[in-house]
């Protein structure tokens, strides 16, 4: 018999020793109202697990399984008044730096894979960031329009398991080139993002320090030719064209006075046409094309963590109360992703998330129920927990 719920499984994940370090190192248990900073992460884990749309919610959620808090780890279910107060006041940075303990912690006992691009062994990071809109009379911090408010979030995946290595929440009239100056990749690293990232500076930045970059050349780029590079057309044939070129204009040339490649390709599912820029003259033409295209990765992300997880609504208004409902969705994200990995099933997230919330307080055990989430009735002759799934 299962004693423990699967919420109460899920959240044993995670490294609580290393948690209460952080929350020591940050002094975040002070002023807490009675609520310390294990209970505020359980309480916004099932604000994301639970899709709970306010903290009237999240009370009531922590409430109702009194008989199973002592598994979170939970003296007492918070107030709605007391959750709203420690999204307010708690620092968001405790749960920053918890989600990239996590990561590691998680990383360190499973091997997130990717099918990777099987001639290319170099380390790949996808780099873009996604706008979510806010009621700019109640975020009045988030500027974007000047009728509008939203936030920008900035992300940096690592390819292997499409996870965030780096997550920046900015206002939204942010422009994306201002927070990718401020990374630090490692040498020999490949860095793939869109064109509106392009500054030439930046980019002469990543290639002094040895950094690959690709991206989709801008329409308006003035260059020149320097030189051709061969290409197979029997092998190759969606490649059109394989150029060395060297910026000509303006300020531009300044800032980025080496050759780049530049490679025009076909896409012959969709019959698009597309330029793509690069600082890496030795792969063929087909790989650069390639690894622009595992960039889609990223916007799969985007959409995986709006649609399953409570990030398009906040329940706080304030910024420090929107910065910890993002770092805990990422938590959320991490955790989901681990799961989905070990498990045998082949699930697609939104299934998981779906079922994993219908089932949250329901005593099964985890790896096994995700492992064989469909049994047949002739396996469940001797089980005495509830009938779920009938096949």
């Amino acid at each position: 018999m299962i004693n423990v719920t699967l919420f109460s499984q899920i959240t044993q994940l995670l490294p609580k020793e290393s948690f209460k370090k952080l929350v020591r190192e940050h002094g975040s248990d002070k002023y807490s109202k009675g609520i310390d900073s294990w209970t505020h992460l359980v309480s916004m884990l099932l604000c994301h697990f639970g899709q709970m749309s306010s903290v009237r919610d999240i009370s009531n959620g922590m409430r109702s399984i009194t008989g199973n808090l002592n598994h979170l780890g939970v003296k007492k279910a918070p107030a709605k008044s007391s959750v709203s107060y420690i999204n307010k006041t708690r620092d968001w940075r405790l749960f920053r730096d918890f989600y990239y303990q996590l990561f590691d912690h998680l990383r360190s006992i499973h091997n997130f894979q990717q099918k990777s691009i099987p001639r290319l062994k170099k380390k790949i990071f996808l780099l873009d960031a996604t706008v979510v809109p806010l009621c700019l009379k109640m975020f009045d911090w988030a500027k974007f329009r000047s009728s509008k408010g939203a936030i920008k979030l900035h992300l940096l995946l690592d390819y292997q398991g499409c996870l965030p290595v780096f997550v920046h929440m900015t206002e939204g009239k942010v422009h994306e080139k201002k927070v990718a100056e401020q990374l630090s990749l490692p040498t020999g690293s490949v860095v793939v993002f869109d064109r509106a990232y392009i500054d030439y500076q930046w980019l002469y930045n990543l290639d002094s320090n040895k950094v690959i970059f690709v991206t989709r050349a801008k329409t308006n780029m003035n260059y020149r030719e320097v030189g051709f590079i061969p290409n197979d057309k029997i092998k190759y044939p969606n490649v059109c064209s394989d150029r060395k070129i060297r910026l000509s204009k303006g300020p531009s040339a300044k800032k980025y006075p080496k050759n780049l490649r530049l490679v025009d390709y076909l896409d012959s599912t969709t019959g698009k046409r597309y330029q793509f820029l690069t600082n890496q003259m030795d792969w063929n033409a087909q790989t650069v094309a390639d690894v622009y295209k595992e960039r889609w990765n990223i916007e799969v992300f985007f959409k995986q963590i709006k649609q399953n997880l409570h990030i398009k609504t906040f329940i706080g208004t304030s910024e420090n109360a929107v910065q910890i409902q993002v770092w805990t969705a990422m938590i959320s994200m991490l955790l989901l992703a681990f799961l989905k990995a070990k498990a045998k099933y082949q699930w697609h997230l939104s299934n998981m998330v779906t079922f994993i919330r219908i089932n949250l307080f329901v005593k099964l055990a985890l790896m096994d129920w995700l492992n064989r989430p469909f049994y047949k009735n002739s396996e469940l002759k001797n089980d005495t927990q509830i009938k779920l799934f009938t096949g």
